[in-house]
């Protein structure tokens, strides 16, 4: 069937700008190098940021003997998985990661609650001296104590020697408040005032709606305070002196580290004789510190993924306002 002339007209506009749109788009020369330096930079950034992680991976599953002489740098050889196996039954290693999965659950749970409700209330205008109460609580972000007073206030409030020292300090921390805060603060009020019409409570309201609303806020700050929690070993150093069973593993990870440089140096100095049993120590050292970094990083790698979506929404929408 033959084309009208409006056709044929649409038709030649219609490959006109084909035409144009792909000389507009066509690439040139250097748009090419462009393009290859920038993946070429960001492969290589890639590497040098994985490289580490894969390099004490692969000599955690290789042959021990070739590990102890530094021949394990690219290519794992002689695999096994008995270092994981094993890692477990040395020096309570096992415990030491119970208590760090016990602390970081708790304490993230018990702390996005806080900050969730906390946050939640400094937002009502009605909340008795609301503007007193929440310059109190920024201002801990800018003065602190020290050490020796810390110590000595969770002295006096029995938490030494506790688990509880690794879950009430942090339960109320205050820039997870304020991004909370700011992030209730940008959910449309008239959700809130049709709630109340309704005869709904603040409770009621925090639970049906502020809750569900928010939950990108608190992916993020549940991701920092995980993070948090399974690093942290000062807590553990310091307040735990006589309780080696709550010590964590970034704690028992600390004490090898030392261990092993304290022998290695008097192997170095010929300073004493150390027995075979020792130097066996010393030569494992190598292998144990990888393994149980593996141990250490793993699972906040592995739980990080899930969390992206979330935290990158909930950060820049919780940072709009101050």
């Amino acid at each position: 069937m033959a084309m009208t002339k409006q056709e044929k007209l649409d038709r030649k506009a219609e490959q006109k700008y084909e035409q144009t749109h792909q000389r507009r788009y066509r690439m040139t020369t250097s748009d090419w190098i462009f393009e290859i330096l920038n993946h070429a930079f960001f492969i290589i950034f890639t590497v040098l940021c994985i490289f580490p992680f894969y390099y004490i991976f692969i000599n955690t599953i290789s042959d021990n003997d070739l590990v102890r002489k530094g021949a394990i740098n690219f290519i794992p050889k002689g695999i096994h998985l008995q270092n994981y196996i094993s890692m477990f039954n040395v020096n309570d290693v096992g415990t030491a990661l119970m208590v760090t999965v016990g602390r970081t659950v708790f304490g993230t749970v018990l702390m996005v609650l806080a900050s969730a409700f906390v946050g939640y209330l400094v937002t009502k205008q009605d909340m008795w001296c609301r503007k007193i109460w929440y310059r109190c609580l920024v201002i801990t972000m800018y003065f602190n104590a020290g050490l020796i007073p810390w110590y000595l206030n969770m002295s006096m409030l029995g938490l030494t020697n506790s688990f509880w020292a690794y879950i009430i300090p942090g339960i109320v921390a205050p820039y997870n408040i304020i991004l909370v805060k700011t992030y209730i603060e940008s959910i449309p009020g008239e959700l809130e005032e049709s709630a109340k019409i309704d005869g709904a409570s603040y409770m009621t309201i925090f639970v049906k709606i502020i809750w569900p609303l928010s939950k990108p806020i608190l992916a993020t700050i549940a991701i920092f305070g995980a993070v948090g929690n399974w690093n942290s070993f000062t807590d553990s150093l310091i307040l735990m002196p006589d309780a080696p069973q709550l010590h964590t593993l970034q704690h028992k990870l600390y004490t090898y580290l030392n261990a092993a440089s304290n022998l290695k140096n008097m192997m170095n100095s010929g300073a004493g004789t150390i027995s075979g049993a020792a130097a066996t120590n010393v030569l494992n050292a190598k292998t144990i510190k990888y393994t149980i970094s593996m141990v250490t990083v793993l699972p906040i790698l592995m739980v990080y993924p899930f969390m992206q979506r979330y935290f990158e929404k909930g950060i820049m929408l919780g940072a709009v306002k101050g």
